[in-house]
Parts: structure tokens; sequence; C-alpha cells
């Protein structure tokens, strides 16, 4: 069978049987193809990943890269072996590397406080823009969960979004009532116009704001902050997930409120903190 239309068929399968977001299932396809172009018409076997995998290292590909297209492979190679399109696994025998464990990224109450005052919400996009922020530390949201959100998934007396994450996983996500209240005034605001009458952050032409229009907007706003580079809208659920653990919250609530599928994707936190290593210490060593 042509593995090109066998990858294709397996994406299908993703998106029909289980029920595969549409960004997953393109990045299914981008590492299935750069495996099969690579390979182009010889015979797939183990030495054909052991030496696609020599050729990732060698163009100094990252070690997340290299095992998210290892686990593209062994997805797609289980399936074309049930659906019997092939007779062997080349994945067999094949280890993966191991993960770099980068930690990741917060910032202080302070610095988010200056970063949140950068949108000029004189400006109708600028109070979006804050709405938004704000929304961001409130929650944890991911960002493609805040551009995702219906007015329908917002109960501004319950104080509480309701949120389809990854792998269309359903939790309830509560938020404070100052970015309630942001979140309301933006979706009255007098110069609102909107074409898609679901969505709650549209675009000036109305329609639902995209993850990468939010993500320019925040690199200008932390240009202008004069804070790190390395600070995304994802550093803010890393910021608020640190804050709630420095505050006391508990591992498994944080856990559910972020939607993480392990505990020890959450636990990474406890690493984060200077100010948690201080009270642990403080709590646990006999002379502190």
């Amino acid at each position: 069978m042509d593995l090109f239309k066998a990858v294709e068929q397996f994406l299908s399968h993703l998106n029909l049987a289980k029920g595969s977001s549409v960004h997953t299932i393109r990045g299914y396809r981008l590492d299935l193809t750069s495996f099969l172009t690579f390979a182009a018409d010889e015979p797939i076997t183990k030495r054909s990943v052991r030496r696609y995998l020599a050729h990732l290292y060698e163009k100094k590909v990252s070690t997340r890269t290299v095992l998210r297209r290892l686990s593209a492979l062994r997805s797609f190679y289980r399936h074309a072996m049930r659906e019997k399109w092939v007779s062997e696994n080349p994945l067999e025998e094949i280890d993966s590397p191991k993960k770099d464990q980068k930690l990741p990224i917060s910032i202080t109450y302070d610095q988010v406080q200056h970063l949140l005052s950068q949108p000029d919400t004189s400006s109708y996009l600028g109070f979006r823009d804050r709405a938004i922020m704000e929304l961001f530390y409130s929650s944890g949201l991911r960002l493609s969960e805040v551009t995702g959100l219906n007015r329908r998934d917002f109960d501004p007396k319950g104080l509480v979004l309701n949120i389809f994450g990854k792998g269309k996983k359903q939790r309830q996500a509560p938020i404070t009532q100052t970015a309630a209240d942001w979140l309301t005034r933006y979706l009255s605001h007098s110069e609102r116009d909107e074409k898609d009458a679901q969505a709650i952050f549209i675009n000036r032409w109305g329609t639902r704001l995209t993850p990468r229009s939010v993500d320019r907007n925040f690199a200008a706003y932390l240009k202008a902050s004069g804070l790190s580079e390395r600070v995304t809208p994802h550093t803010i659920r890393h910021t608020i997930a640190t804050h709630w653990l420095e505050n006391g919250m508990d591992l498994k609530t944080i856990q559910m409120l972020l939607g993480h599928t392990s505990l020890a994707t959450t636990t990474i936190y406890t690493h984060v903190s200077p100010k948690l290593k201080r009270e642990v210490y403080d709590k646990t060593h006999p002379r502190a």
C-alpha cells in the first residue's frame, strides 16, 4: 500500500474515530510526511528509522521535536499493523532519546501587573487585549482554549468557564471577579461589531480571533513592557500555576484547573518557585 495514502487514511481515522483536533492532525501530517519524504522510495525498515534519527540530530533538531516525530510514527505504524497495511513495525526496538527537562518560566506578580497595564484600554482593541490578559492570569488557560471560548461557555454569575481542552476533554475553570468584569464589559462594548455571534474574542473584522493574532499582539505589549523576550502567553499559565502553589493550593487542584492529564506534569511547578523551596525548607528542617 502507498504509505502516503495510508497516512491520509490514518489521519482520517484520527479525525472521525478519535476526534483529534485540526491542530493535532496537521502536526501528525507534517511529522509523518517528513519521515516518508526522507525515506523516499526505499522499503521502510528499522535502518530507515535510525538513518532518519541520525539526520535529525545532524540538523540539530530539538529533542522535543524528535520525540514528537517518533510518537507520530509509532502511532501510525501501530494503526498500520492493525489494518494489515504493513507486515512489520519498523519502530520496534527503536529507543527514544531522553527528554530535556526544561523548567517553565514564570514572572512575579508585579511583573504581571506591569504587563497588564500595557494595552490602551481607551481603545476597543486595547480593551479586548486587557480582557484576554486578565483571563490568562485568572484561569491559567491555554492560548487555544482562550481563543476557542464561546459566549455560552461563560457563566458571569457563577464566575466559571466551560473549557474544551486537549483531546476535547471538558472541564470547568473558575475565574476571578476582576476577570469576569473585564469579560462582561468587553462583550457589551459599544464598538463591538461581531460577525461571529458565538465567539467571545473577535478581531477587528468581527470574526473569531486566532491564536496567532494573540501571539503577535502579546509580543508587541511585551516589547513595550521591557520584560524578557522569552515571556509568552503560555508563561502566564506557568506563572499563575506557580503563584497558586506558593499560596498553598494543592497539586491535585492545580492539575484539575490546568487540565493536565498527569500529575507529573503539574509537579514541575514545585521546581520553579524559590519561595516554595524556602517554605518547604523552613517547615521540614529540624533547625530552620
